[in-house]
């Protein structure tokens, strides 16, 4: 084989890209180049492997396809699925196989134990984020929390989209006042049968609610910052499982059945099998009150010490064909016009990651919530956010949860 003069390189160069396009694929965009990333990225086809259990959520989805279609010719397709390890083990599975330049996923809404395994794994596309258009409007050098996920740093392979901390609520026609911790929510079961539950592990809102617990329960707090194999499993979590023991027998169907999830749970509280639950996204009670699926006397709170909250992001397999429609996705999730619409509560009431005192005025009157609202959390409700612990926690403390509980 002849070897290619120094004339024909560059002109071969040249015509990589049209080559790659022919063939189906295409080299990874520059994303600091974004006027090139919004050319390349007109007519493609993004699929975005996002979680589907919520009406309001896949609604949402349905908006900013419509948008993105319409500003920049970006055909947005919603993939449901009810785990985000659904999509990472799809990406795994074609990295073993060879399949480096077309795999199926696009953009996946990611984080915790699922962001840690693809990073690991070299699963990821990116560093993308910091170059975005929008991600200036986050100011992450004075909200940290936009950049770390689960205690890691995303390093720019991950962009926020929506902020959840746990946010209790109850109704207040049976309930004058609720409990304000773990030990008196414990209490409170034990005189009130039946009236609370939590969903079934693996899901994640069930998760989160076994991670509160213990963060209140342990007094081997710093253990959970760092790689669980790190510390003595058995005895930073036998407070949990002790509490857990007390509790089941006194929730909903005494503990031998379980929601799936938190919008079945919150249908439990519509129908008046419950009297307190808990949700990860702080406006759901106002907005389901609005929609009438939780009754008027609906009431929300926050306990003083705090909750667990975290950021959620979405990401960019490394395989992804359609890189460039995947990052002017990205992008737009984090406008303003996006952002406040998914925190209305005719939409989704999910909260922005924008750092909203910062942004124009024009902008900041697009988030100003109903407070008329009876269900809307008090302001200053959201200040004590309890930081997530490291992501090995969760995959842990779901096998133990799962050995120790399912066929009970």
């Amino acid at each position: 084989m002849r070897a290619l003069s120094p004339r024909q390189i560059p002109r071969l160069a040249a015509l990589l890209p049209a080559l790659l396009t022919s063939m189906g694929l295409s080299a990874a965009p520059d994303p600091a180049d974004w006027p090139a990333v919004l050319e390349e990225a007109r007519g493609q086809t993004v699929y975005w492997y996002a979680w589907a259990g919520d009406q309001r959520t896949n609604d949402f989805i349905d908006w900013v396809a419509g948008r993105v279609d319409a500003r920049f010719g970006i055909a947005l397709e919603h993939v449901k699925v009810g785990n985000t390890a659904e999509a990472v083990s799809r990406v795994l599975a074609e990295k073993q196989a060879g399949n480096d330049s077309a795999g199926n996923v696009d953009l996946i809404w990611i984080n915790g134990e699922n962001f840690a395994a693809m990073k690991e794994s070299d699963l990821l596309f990116g560093p993308f984020a910091p170059a975005l258009p929008n991600f200036a409007l986050t100011r992450p050098a004075d909200n940290p929390e936009v950049v770390t996920d689960f205690t890691l740093p995303t390093e720019g392979y991950e962009s926020p989209w929506g902020r959840a901390q746990i946010t209790y609520y109850y109704d207040s026609d049976v309930i004058e006042t609720p409990p304000q911790d773990t030990e008196a929510l414990l209490a409170w079961a034990k005189a009130n049968p039946g009236r609370f539950t939590y969903p079934r592990i693996p899901d994640f809102t069930g998760s989160t609610f076994l991670k509160q617990a213990l963060i209140e329960l342990t007094d081997r707090d710093e253990a959970l910052y760092a790689q669980v194999e790190e510390s003595d499993f058995a005895a930073v979590t036998a407070p949990l499982w002790d509490y857990l023991d007390a509790l089941h027998p006194h929730l909903w169907r005494s503990g031998r059945q379980f929601p799936a999830s938190g919008p079945e749970m919150r249908s439990l509280m519509g129908d008046g099998a419950l009297s307190l639950a808990f949700t990860f996204i702080p406006s759901e009670p106002a907005a389901a009150v609005a929609d009438y699926e939780l009754p008027p006397s609906t009431r929300s709170y926050v306990p003083a010490s705090g909750t667990l909250g975290n950021v959620h992001f979405v990401a960019i397999p490394y395989n992804s064909p359609h890189k460039a429609g995947a990052m002017v996705v990205a992008d737009y999730l984090l406008s303003p016009e996006a952002q406040a619409t998914k925190q209305d509560l005719d939409v989704w009431g999910d909260r922005t990651v924008l750092d909203v005192a910062q942004l124009p005025a024009d902008d900041q009157a697009l988030f100003a919530l109903d407070q008329a609202n009876p269900a809307m959390l008090p302001a200053g409700a959201l200040e004590r956010t309890l930081p997530e612990p490291h992501p090995s926690w969760m995959t842990a403390l779901q096998d133990a949860w799962q050995a120790r509980y399912v066929g009970q």
